[in-house]
């Protein structure tokens, strides 16, 4: 990383939803320039997702099932790709990349078992999981 990823790097940690127009202006870049830029932190990982900070007037984002995932890839799942998938997942809390039988342990709250239902059925249809196995956690 140079200064001025350094610099996008410290607006994007702040104002993570700035228009590359807008981030290009603050740093002197063409809003070409700093798409491509920011495209290329996110490819070499130094960016892996962005989320959403919620009020303290929000509804407890904890509220619900906490749940453990073990997940294993498909052969021909990218580890980066899963990441990002995860990254984008408003329940995954935590993606940790483990030794053993499995790839990664998620540790994920939904608000059911519904919505656990249907985020196990995406781990399989969208994200590259081959297998998983579900813990719930007690407390």
């Amino acid at each position: 990383m140079d200064p001025i990823d350094e610099r996008i790097v410290g607006i994007l940690q702040s104002e993570a939803r700035i228009t590359f127009s807008d981030l290009g202006r603050r740093i002197g870049l063409s809003t070409n320039a700093a798409s491509a830029r920011v495209r290329r932190l996110e490819t070499s990982g130094v960016i892996v997702g962005y989320r959403a900070i919620l009020s303290s007037e929000a509804p407890d984002p904890g509220a619900g099932l906490e749940a453990f995932i073990d997940v294993r890839l498909t052969p021909d799942t990218d580890s980066t790709a899963f990441l990002k998938w995860a990254g984008t997942e408003y329940a995954v809390r935590d993606a940790v990349h483990v030794t053993g039988p499995y790839d990664y342990i998620l540790r994920v709250v939904v608000p059911s078992t519904k919505a656990l239902d249907l985020l196990l059925r995406r781990l399989k249809a969208d994200a590259g999981a081959a297998q998983t196995q579900t813990r719930l956690a007690l407390r």
